[in-house]
């Protein structure tokens, strides 16, 4: 299943945000629409857009990507503002922390992508700082973006 945030452009400046599932039935692709709640069946009634198609393009900003391997006992910090993190992990069992929060074990062949769509003036970021932590016996990689 797939799900997209999508917006029902009603004109007047009126913009509705609805979801769209996409799933796969007997071959065929079926969609079906909801209010933000997942539930609750919601009938578009204009013209259905991405919910940022009114935004002016953002410039292409330059992105700085890494990548961090984490053998063991140790720790890799991702500060608040990147555009995206994505954590695998390959032994063991890591935890990661978001925002100060309690930290979570992510088992071995577990992985997990944050991320943002937009950059650039219009730009958004991840708030939080993740904190990944292994201890004997871990392995994991960290990968991660942030315009600069």
């Amino acid at each position: 299943m797939e799900y997209e945030v999508l917006c029902d452009d009603q004109g007047g400046g009126t913009s509705v945000p609805f979801l769209r599932r996409y799933s796969t039935e007997d071959g065929a692709t079926v969609v079906t629409d909801t209010a933000l709640d997942g539930t609750t069946a919601y009938t578009p009634t204009g013209t259905v857009v991405r919910c940022d198609a009114q935004q002016s393009p953002a410039a292409n900003p330059q992105i700085d990507s890494t990548a961090q391997r984490q053998a063991g006992a140790g720790a890799v910090t991702i500060a608040a503002g990147a555009r995206s993190v994505t954590f695998m992990v390959f032994a063991g069992a890591p935890t990661v922390s978001i925002g100060g929060g309690a930290a979570v074990v992510f088992p071995a062949g577990a992985a997990a992508t944050w991320s943002v769509d937009r950059g650039g003036e219009a730009g958004e970021s991840l708030q939080d700082e993740f904190i990944f932590t292994g201890v004997v016996g871990s392995d994991f990689a960290v990968l991660s973006t942030r315009e600069v």
